[in-house]
């Protein structure tokens, strides 16, 4: 159940992989300069977040901007488009591993304060949080690119307030932001950048697709897969 998954780079992102710890060990191994977080510190940070829960007792609902639209790898109790305000969606997460190298650093894409974005609501079951936000962090906060946070969300067709979920927004402390990169510099990146996760060209062609297919047309993809299809794609 939603453990299929939509990459076709050698590393497949599933379950199974996120519960061995491979993707941790596979940063260690790639960015030894990077501060991959220890078991103890990936729960510590996850007991906080669900303790500052300012909806408990139904689920929990996850914001996805990027990835998780289309590969989650959690199970999943109901999916729906969802708007939250004050974040707006940025390519500003340089990676030198998974969507791109060392030689050729690709991009994935973070919340950035300002404007709005507008995602899939991703809704866990009561009795399965737990399991699940395990998971969830073992893949968001092995290291510390992203700050999770308790945004609200609303149906962005009538704004109606839905609850608050949790979004894994940009820390522009962190080593691998890169929030001031220019308009060329980025469609080099994301047109040629591959790494063993795929391509960050794939990133954004199924992160636009995955929003098409619950209604969502986002203007920023939109031109950025326009401009980025002009280039032919990396090979495998």
């Amino acid at each position: 159940m939603n453990d299929k998954p939509a990459e076709t780079g050698d590393f497949f992102l599933t379950r199974a992989r996120l519960l061995s710890g491979e993707l941790a060990e596979n940063i260690r191994q790639a960015m030894p300069d990077v501060h991959v977080l220890s078991d103890e510190e990936r729960e510590a940070s996850l007991a906080d977040m669900l303790a500052a829960h300012p909806d408990p007792g139904d689920g929990v609902w996850v914001f996805a901007y990027g990835s998780l639209i289309w590969n989650p790898a959690i199970h999943i109790a109901e999916r729906r488009a969802v708007h939250t305000p004050e974040w707006r969606r940025s390519y500003c997460l340089s990676v030198k591993m998974g969507r791109g190298t060392p030689e050729n650093p690709g991009l994935m894409l973070g919340l950035a304060p300002g404007g709005g974005c507008t995602g899939v609501g991703l809704k866990i079951a009561e009795d399965l949080v737990a399991q699940e936000l395990d998971i969830l962090w073992r893949r968001e906060m092995v290291a510390s690119g992203y700050i999770p946070r308790w945004v609200p969300i609303h149906d962005p067709e009538n704004g109606n307030a839905i609850g608050h979920a949790i979004a894994f927004t940009i820390n522009p402390a962190g080593p691998s932001y890169c929030g001031d990169i220019d308009e060329a510099e980025m469609i080099y990146r994301l047109a040629t950048a591959r790494g063993q996760l795929g391509s960050s060209r794939e990133y954004l062609f199924n992160t636009h697709d995955g929003l098409q297919l619950v209604g969502i047309t986002d203007p920023f993809l939109k031109r950025l897969v326009a401009l980025v299809g002009q280039h032919e794609a990396p090979s495998p």
